[in-house]
């Protein structure tokens, strides 16, 4: 397993290796000791989740505070989504900034996001399958979010915004400046 720190600390892009072959492919999508070795923290995942969305649909940018945060293991499973993750721990050196790539289904890349980091992502194929691991179960009253235009953190989302779909929720998120008051 490859394993590359992004610009945002304890964000993490992970690559495993892939054995083709007249059969097809095959590779590991989540090794407990490679990860653990790879991240320097121990981790352990408790559910998963499952997404199927068009194209122009952007999820988040979402998060859970206190003892309800969640670290996260992303990918894609078919398609494409430009995945995004918002560094919102306020001692960190990368706080406000702002890490994104696109995952697909052919690349294969997986994405480790630590807690205290609002993720999202906008399908950018007609449809893209997409899954995830989380370290802590979905708590309601814990759910946040932020408004994924932002002028403050400045995000290219890569299409016209007229294309991009929003949930009424995710329509209604709060601006960074609004999180820390």
């Amino acid at each position: 397993m490859i394993c590359t720190e992004t610009k945002l600390k304890g964000c993490f892009v992970l690559e495993t290796e892939v054995f083709r072959d007249e059969r097809g492919v095959f590779f590991e999508t989540h090794n407990k000791r490679r990860l653990e070795a790879s991240i320097g923290q121990k981790v352990d995942f408790v559910q998963d989740n499952h997404s199927v969305s068009k194209r122009g649909v952007l999820r988040g940018l979402h998060f859970q505070e206190g003892k309800y945060a969640q670290a996260k293991l992303v990918r894609v499973l078919r398609g494409e989504v430009l995945d995004i993750v918002v560094d919102l721990r306020q001692k960190s050196a990368t706080f406000g900034r702002h890490f994104k790539l696109k995952l697909t289904g052919d690349n294969k890349k997986v994405i480790f996001i630590p807690k205290g980091m609002a993720h999202g992502f906008l399908t950018l194929s007609e449809t893209a399958v997409f899954a995830y691991k989380c370290d802590n179960y979905y708590h309601k009253a814990s759910e946040r979010g932020l408004i994924y235009n932002d002028p403050t953190l400045q995000i290219d989302w890569e299409i016209a915004e007229k294309e991009i779909i929003v949930s009424s929720k995710d329509a209604v998120l709060p601006r960074f400046n609004e999180l820390f008051i």
